[in-house]
């Protein structure tokens, strides 16, 4: 804990993955092997006499375990771990990464998984953001039967208006309007732009929103699949 500077009082206030990222850079950059011995030099040494510190901490580290951002050095014995693959872009993008790649841990749709998911983990939001949207389009296309002479905006507005292969007539007209304006707003926002130029999307809690939102929009879709072939039998 060569270069640990934090107050007792500042250990104890902080947000608990903001706690975790400072320990595990620490543990990094200390070039230490097993945390355990970090935690007995924080207790004996950082803070004796502050026993809520040491409670933080220990927390802290539980945190780290659970998330997966250390594993076990089998070379050296009992608690001994090194950073993981995950706790290396866990410290390189800080905690807000972290908390957008929990956002995402849910079962996407199957063409999510196998597209936007791996962008999103590999750190390429734009990109995890354009073919999750891009993928709303196709599904849309396949579901409706539409030509590729649409794209888009128009896309949509054709699948969804009234007398269109997704308009239900028995859907209250508020809602069909409104449906149709859900798919025309969100590829319209988040895919079309990218078609056409460079989109700078660092932000990973948006791309991981705009990610869900499509996984939203292509289980609606499925649902007016089923309910249309429900109709045909």
């Amino acid at each position: 804990m060569a270069n640990w500077t934090l107050e007792a009082d500042e250990v104890v206030s902080l947000p608990l993955d903001e706690l975790a990222l400072r320990v595990l850079t620490d543990y990094r950059d200390n070039n230490e092997w097993n945390w355990r011995n970090w935690m007995l030099l924080a207790m004996q040494e950082a803070y004796p006499r502050r026993p809520d510190a040491v409670r933080a901490l220990a927390e802290a580290w539980s945190w780290i375990l659970n998330h997966g951002l250390v594993a076990p050095n089998l070379d050296k014995g009992d608690h001994a771990v090194v950073v993981s693959r995950q706790g290396e872009a866990f410290l390189d993008r800080g905690a807000a990464w972290l908390r957008s790649v929990e956002r995402l841990d849910v079962e996407l749709v199957p063409a999510l998984e196998r597209t936007a998911r791996p962008q999103f983990l590999r750190g390429d939001f734009e990109t995890a953001a354009f073919v999750a949207m891009k993928e709303v389009e196709v599904q849309l296309r396949a579901i409706s039967g539409l030509g590729h002479d649409l794209v888009g905006v128009k896309l949509a507005q054709e699948a969804f208006r009234q007398g269109g292969p997704l308009h239900r007539e028995e859907t209250q007209a508020g809602e069909a309007v409104a449906i149709m304006d859900l798919f025309k707003g969100a590829i319209g926002l988040f895919k079309n732009p990218a078609s056409h130029r460079r989109v700078d999307l660092s932000d990973a809690t948006e791309a991981a929103e705009i990610v869900l939102l499509a996984d939203l929009l292509m289980r609606l879709l499925k649902r007016l699949e089923v309910e249309a072939q429900g109709e045909d039998g």
